[in-house]
């Protein structure tokens, strides 16, 4: 056991059997007192180094500090707390991330980078709020629009609870014992004007600096690993870790800028900043408030003036009504608030040299030429790769080994080249042409249209980890646990060389693997061997990356054929006859079949699955049974709120029904949710009947439908 720390805490008694006989009541009061000191003094020193950036003392002296109260609850452990600063790192690696329902729904904001835009947002919300021109009072906040990961963290009686991710706005992933790793995340809030209410759960961005950024990245790249692309999948990437120390090894950060769950009685933005400012959390320094449009235009010119040297990454601006009760009254979209918009910044732009252009062969087949360039920096991100799309683009930007070009980032989106600078004095290479052969498994390639394909769906090893991940994704088989980090895994321990190969997968293997335990192992392996055991065929159909098959054209040809033995037997003139499959589409299905290399793998996985398949019904005339919607066609426009768009469509394909993406004098159905688009304009102007979502689920419910 460790010796008391701190000798000058010890009670000073001249009778040396009476001091040993009270020792541990007193050491245990004193140790308590100490503890509570210690703890209330480095969340003091956290708050001002990681929120306030303005340290006290230096770090001798914070170790110094933090060292004694780890020894100190080392010696008492009946005295260490959750919310103690030396429980941030106390996680063990875990099996996965378990499903967290938000507090309150995590929107998306509508975003555009034009001033138009703008403009018309601005104008909606005044004309929604009864005051038009700019002489009526509306104030609005602008802050940074941060490029990171958007979380929720709860907290309980001022406790840190839980974290999760976005997700799907409505539950996300728990990432708890990740985020309280984040020196800036409070374990405990601080004391503010204003108490913390009970159960307080705020929004905000978890994101990498642009040192910690390249210091990652340094690291991965001397470990032999595959580097971050920009800072904001960095941060995503060690938020999403199994291992919470992991994360902790990386110098991350949130900001806080909202609250989902116990803001009442705070009444404008502007208050929510100051109460999470107040509470301990990280708020963005460079928050102000605007009335006007050119207070907006104002403030997105001066962050973008001066976003290079912020030492983080931002995308643009976000504008938010301050008042709290009058965004009630604007209300929201299925998809974002009314009364806020992200305007963002234009992609930028740099000018660097190209080295080589090398052939990538992608998930579908597809061979994409890119461009290895000199490094230039483009937005606090170095960058050395760029798209140049296909062979068609290559030759009509004229763009050759050795040219100099401009190239251009925005956000998420592959760096591309946008044209080439030209060099009057400068003797250029040759053209450059796509081989003839693939460069990842060497089968000869074949063009369709602008596009350069390697045929070998199944076997080439570029294509199979994309290939896996899609076969095993939510639309598909849904495995849970097979992502794209496992996926590359497999191929490159070569544990999997083809597609049927996945369910000759042992738990044994698994765990010779990095990142496997015995649970992780052994769930994967049963949730494969589940998918093989009852595979639905929309599902397997989609899952096996058909070119121009998506979730809804698969069932149909499902529906249409019933057993995948006949779509295989198919013809052209048979497929054709079904729903949405014209001449392209058949040819590219024809093709995919016809592929000797794909046969002999579907072969295989057919013998390895039970696919559940449905034969058409006889009716009484010894027909086929038609369904009320039958030979339909169905439109979906705007949000709907009692259900989602995807189930909405799955209920109208159940009665017979197809939906589809456009408008057209063909289409039977509008349906028409919140805040529609054009496409109720065209119902309206062809006659085409409409319906809202009480005549949806009314219509619905008549069809025996339970919603």
């Amino acid at each position: 056991m460790l010796e008391f720390p701190r000798p000058t805490f010890r009670r000073r008694n001249a009778n040396p059997m009476a001091q040993t006989m009270t020792t541990h009541p007193r050491k245990d009061d004193q140790a308590a007192q100490r503890i509570a000191k210690l703890r209330s003094e480095i969340r003091h020193h956290d708050y001002l180094y990681y929120v306030e950036d303005r340290p006290e003392i230096d770090d001798a002296q914070y170790d110094k500090l933090f060292h004694e109260l780890e020894d100190l609850e080392k010696q008492f452990p009946d005295l260490v707390a959750e919310d103690s600063p030396t429980q941030r790192v106390a996680g063990q690696p875990i099996d996965g991330f378990p499903s967290v329902e938000h507090a309150a729904p995590m929107l998306s904001l509508e975003s555009n980078q034009d001033e138009a835009a703008l403009r018309r947002f601005d104008e909606r919300l005044r004309k929604g709020l009864g005051v038009l021109g700019d002489d009526f009072p509306v104030e609005y906040v602008l802050e940074p629009k941060l490029d990171g990961l958007s979380v929720e963290v709860v907290y309980k009686d001022g406790v840190f609870l839980q974290a999760s991710t976005r997700g799907d706005g409505r539950k996300g992933e728990g990432i708890t014992a990740n985020v309280r790793t984040i020196a800036s995340v409070p374990l405990r809030l601080r004391e503010g004007k204003r108490p913390a209410p009970p159960l307080l759960a705020i929004r905000g961005e978890i994101i990498l600096s642009a040192k910690g950024f390249d210091k990652v990245n340094e690291r991965l790249i001397a470990e032999g690993k595959e580097p971050f692309a920009n800072p904001r999948n960095a941060a995503a990437g060690s938020v999403r870790q199994l291992d919470p120390q992991l994360t902790a090894s990386r110098p991350l950060h949130l900001y806080a800028y909202d609250i989902l769950a116990g803001g009442e009685g705070i009444d404008t933005q502007w208050e929510v900043l100051a109460s999470l400012r107040d509470w301990g959390l990280k708020v963005n320094e460079r928050v102000k408030k605007g009335k006007t449009v050119d207070d907006i235009l104002a403030y997105h010119a001066g962050l973008e003036a001066e976003r290079d040297d912020l030492g983080y990454e931002i995308d643009g601006v976000v504008i938010k009504l301050d008042d709290v009760e009058a965004r009630d009254t604007l209300g929201w979209t299925a998809r974002h608030p009314r009364w806020a918009f992200a305007y963002k910044f234009p992609p930028r732009k740099e000018v660097t040299r190209i080295l080589s252009i090398l052939p990538s062969v992608g998930r579908t087949g597809v061979v994409t030429p890119v461009a290895i360039m000199l490094p230039v920096e483009i937005g606090g991100v170095t960058v050395a790769r760029a798209t140049l799309h296909n062979r068609e683009e290559v030759a009509r930007k004229d763009v050759r080994e050795g040219d100099r070009v401009r190239v251009q980032r925005a956000g998420d989106v592959i760096p591309q080249v946008i044209e080439r600078i030209d060099e009057p004095d400068r003797e250029r290479a040759p053209e450059w042409r796509m081989p003839a052969v693939c460069p990842s498994c060497g089968t000869e390639l074949v063009e369709r249209g602008p596009f350069t394909v390697c045929p070998n769906s199944f076997e080439c090893p570029a294509q199979l980890a994309g290939r896996i991940v899609h076969f095993a994704s939510r639309d598909a088989l849904d495995v849970e646990g097979l992502g794209d980090e496992t996926a590359k895994l497999f191929v490159a321990k070569g544990l999997v060389r083809q597609l049927p190969d996945l369910f000759e997968i042992r738990a044994e293997q698994l765990l010779e693997l990095e990142g496997f335990a015995q649970k992780s192992a052994s769930k994967l392996v049963e949730a494969l061997k589940k998918a093989a055991g009852a595979a639905e065929l929309p599902r397997f159909l989609y899952g096996l990356g058909i070119p121009e098959v998506g979730v809804a054209v698969a069932r149909d040809l499902s529906r249409h054929f019933g057993t995948f033995a006949r779509l295989r037997a198919a013809d052209e003139a048979l497929l054709q006859e079904v729903p949405g499959v014209g001449p392209r589409m058949a040819e590219q299905i024809l093709t995919f079949f016809g592929e000797p290399n794909n046969a002999a793998v579907l072969d295989e996985l057919t013998a390895k699955m039970h696919l559940i398949e449905k034969e058409p019904e006889p009716s009484e005339d010894g027909g086929t049974s038609v369904k009320p919607l039958a030979g339909q066609k169905w439109v979906f426009t705007g949000g709907l709120t009692s259900l989602s768009r995807r189930d909405a469509q799955a209920h109208v394909e159940s009665l017979g029904g197809r939906a589809t993406g456009s408008v057209s004098k063909s289409t039977d159905v509008v349906v028409i949710g919140e805040d529609a688009g054009s496409k109720a304009d065209d119902a309206r102007k062809l006659g085409i009947r409409t319906m809202n979502e009480e005549e949806l689920l009314a219509f619905l419910r008549g069809n025996g439908i339970e919603v």
